[in-house]
């Protein structure tokens, strides 16, 4: 089979590699399209520690089931199927309590670290154990499905996260996940979703998808204004979708006395915390990793259109051109929000 292998950092090529074989609890899947996520292009220059190469990444995708090991009775050739990125063991602590996303033996789809190595979907063929696998509805394109991981982290953030009906949130950041949580915040009963962020033609994106209110976070009034528009409170709730100290104090000074900031971008590894600010105020601080079994719901969402992907799409390419694609999202490019893969 053909794959795109990060062979250096810096360095992808299209390579044939053998096909997988599924194991017993195994599904084998043709992948129909392969979305490149915003920590796989963090993995490519290596700045994360957790695309060792060579590794084959990929973890939002969907495709075709073309072989099933002995065990498995839920799936069968010719089924359309999606994944989770995270393997989870289903047997510790966290699994046992439904917090599969906290999983002592967590392992995840298309990364490679000192403790494991998963191949991912950027190919032709990929295994996953069939308890992290999902139906996909005959009327989803394959294109949509591969960003049912990406809305499912948005989803899961809006789960842990107590929104009251009508309660004011903001959403900081207006990239591929704060554009989703956006969507899951107005899906959640938010009365108003205020959206942040730096790039205007995503701003205007925003108000697209139904933001209620959008501000350049360059603007030096733009916290005076969320206070003026919240009765001199702030905000109920704030999402933090970037994940720098820059945007982690701006969601702690947008959000009201009392009030909840979960964080779900985590672009730097440290950040400085205003952490006076926290305790004075009483603000309940938590993060939102990955999702735990929200993927049924999002599936849901998105076939009967309450959750939106197709506006967030800029481009599908086939696989042969993953390398400059990666490159261009590497760079910035301006107006790229999510690049999809076709083998």
């Amino acid at each position: 089979m053909k794959a795109l292998v990060l062979s250096e950092y810096k360095q992808l090529e299209i390579v044939d590699m053998a096909r997988p074989e599924p194991a017993d609890d195994e599904l084998l899947i043709r992948i129909q399209a392969c979305g490149i996520c915003g920590s796989d292009v963090h993995g490519y220059d290596g700045s994360t520690g957790r695309r060792l190469p060579p590794i084959v990444m990929g973890h939002e995708a969907a495709g075709i089931v073309e072989a099933i090991g002995s065990k498995i009775t839920g799936f069968r050739p010719g089924d359309r199927a999606t994944f989770d990125s995270t393997v989870f063991c289903g047997r510790c602590f966290f699994c046992l309590r439904g917090q599969v996303n906290l999983c002592d033996a967590r392992e995840v789809i298309g990364v490679s670290t000192p403790a494991f190595r998963r191949m991912g979907a950027f190919a032709e063929y990929v295994t996953v154990p069939a308890r992290i696998a999902y139906h996909l509805p005959d009327n989803m394109p394959f294109t949509h499905a591969a960003l049912i991981e990406a809305v499912s982290v948005a989803v899961h953030a809006i789960s842990i996260t107590p929104i009251v009906l009508e309660d004011t949130v903001v959403v900081v950041g207006a990239g591929m996940i704060g554009l989703l949580t956006l969507q899951a915040a107005l899906r959640a009963g938010a009365g108003r979703v205020f959206v942040l962020d730096v790039d205007d033609t995503r701003l205007e994106l925003a108000r697209r998808l139904g933001a209620t209110h959008t501000f350049n976070s360059r603007s030096s009034g733009m916290i005076s204004e969320i206070v003026r528009l919240t009765m001199g409170r702030g905000a109920d709730v704030v999402l933090e979708c970037v994940g720098t100290s820059v945007t982690v104090q701006l969601a702690l000074d947008a959000v009201r006395k009392g009030g909840t900031v979960t964080l779900v971008g985590n672009i730097a590894p440290t950040i400085e915390l205003g952490l006076q600010s926290v305790v004075t105020r009483q603000i309940r601080l938590q993060g939102s990793c990955a999702s735990s079994g929200e993927y049924p719901a999002c599936i849901s969402l998105m076939s009967r259109g309450a959750i939106q992907v197709e506006p967030l799409l800029s481009a599908v390419a086939p696989l042969e051109d993953g390398a400059e694609w990666f490159r261009r999202l590497y760079d910035r490019e301006p107006g790229l929000l999510k690049v999809v893969l076709q083998p």
